[in-house]
């Protein structure tokens, strides 16, 4: 479906992003790949996307606190594989607090990632897809995106800007066969969320399921979003089928935000 097309997945090391970037590579997709990590461990990722799907793979180690890299991380896409057809913005961080001791550098940096960094994107690769008349751009918001949590100041306030963002991206650039949208899942199963649990059983003296529990307490499925799945409505929102579907925010999160 994608052959012939480069994808590039910030965040894209571990976790949803990494899942999105092995999905759109099975499809054909040449991809940049872009995250923190071990430089190892991230080779073999690479590695991996090039063996497993028979595509060329490139890593970014740009940081999205820094709109110049990011500006670079596209340019460089563009050199290595012709053009940037395909643009995930998934790259995300969090930090939970009360308002009144939220401090201010962790505002700017959860904002700096998680929101204006997927505007650095869009704006970078942008003028390339208007020239081709073809282009999709996704964004990894949250059930975040449309409710709000206690403690959670910055990532609720920068997810509520990744919807309004997709909708004003997709206004722009929907006479040019760009869509834009964004999904956004509920409590996703990753390897971060698997390693967290240990230590909140310690914490707060609960039994691995009691942990569990609490975390799927606001998704009404009891079940956790596989980032196998988010990965599978990225891939539909890249097909012909979806063109018609832009600032749309695709909802995954079992019934969470129906209530």
């Amino acid at each position: 479906m994608l052959k012939s097309k480069t994808a590039l997945v910030t965040g894209s090391t571990s976790g949803i992003g990494l899942a999105i970037a092995r999905a759109l590579a099975e499809q054909g997709a040449n991809v940049m790949i872009n995250g923190m990590g071990e430089a190892d461990a991230i080779e073999k990722e690479r590695l991996a996307l090039e063996a497993d799907f028979g595509i060329k793979a490139a890593y970014s180690p740009a940081d999205m606190t820094k709109p110049d890299q990011i500006d670079q991380m596209v340019k460089d896409a563009e050199t290595t594989f012709g053009a940037v057809d395909v643009l995930v913005n998934n790259a995300g961080i969090q930090f939970v607090s009360p308002i009144e001791d939220f401090p201010s550098e962790k505002w700017e940096q959860i904002i700096a990632v998680n929101l204006s960094a997927a505007f650095y994107a869009i704006r970078a690769a942008t003028p390339g897809m208007k020239a081709r008349k073809w282009g999709r751009i996704i964004s990894t918001a949250s059930a975040h995106s449309l409710v709000a949590s206690p403690f959670k100041a910055a990532y609720v306030a920068a997810k509520h800007g990744i919807a309004g963002l997709t909708k004003t991206a997709a206004l722009e650039l929907a006479t040019f066969g760009v869509t834009v949208n964004c999904i956004s899942p509920g409590y996703v199963w990753t390897p971060l969320v698997e390693k967290q649990i240990p230590d909140t059983m310690k914490a707060r003296n609960l039994t691995r399921e009691q942990v569990i529990e609490v975390l799927l307490e606001s998704q009404p499925t009891k079940q956790f979003v596989t980032a196998e799945e988010v990965a599978a409505m990225a891939v539909y929102l890249c097909s012909d089928v979806a063109k018609q579907i832009t600032g749309a925010n695709m909802v995954m999160d079992g019934g969470w935000t129906a209530a």
